[in-house]
């Protein structure tokens, strides 16, 4: 995808057929995850979505992806709170928002990322 998206290869040079299966949204995030005709290779796309434009696009082959999305804990540290010290660290919580499905479906292992949003 991106020798096609930059311009370093044609239409015809380059050919791939894909089948997109799956499509969720998180706020500006947009996750399309499909494999191709022979369901040998698994792909994953994360774009990002402003003013209706895509503007950036994360591409993903034969790789686990779990989508997290951060958050700080529910409590608020103390008012005598110095933020230079580091007696007291806030935790920060990645709750697992979304998980690829397919990527195991090339019968292989394959390496897992995580995107955080």
């Amino acid at each position: 995808m991106m020798r096609l998206l930059t311009g370093a290869s044609s239409d015809d040079a380059f050919h791939f057929e894909v089948d997109p299966l799956s499509l969720t949204t998180f706020g500006s995030t947009v996750i399309v995850e499909g494999c191709d005709h022979k369901r040998s290779i698994s792909w994953v796309h994360a774009w990002t979505v402003t003013d209706g434009v895509i503007t950036q696009v994360r591409e993903y082959f034969n790789t686990s992806l779990t989508v997290t999305r951060l958050g700080n804990s529910t409590q608020s540290p103390p008012s005598n709170y110095d933020s230079s010290s580091t007696d007291e660290i806030t935790p920060v919580h990645c709750i697992p928002v979304w998980e690829s499905r397919f990527s195991n479906s090339v019968g292989k292992s394959v390496p897992g990322l995580v995107l955080a949003i």
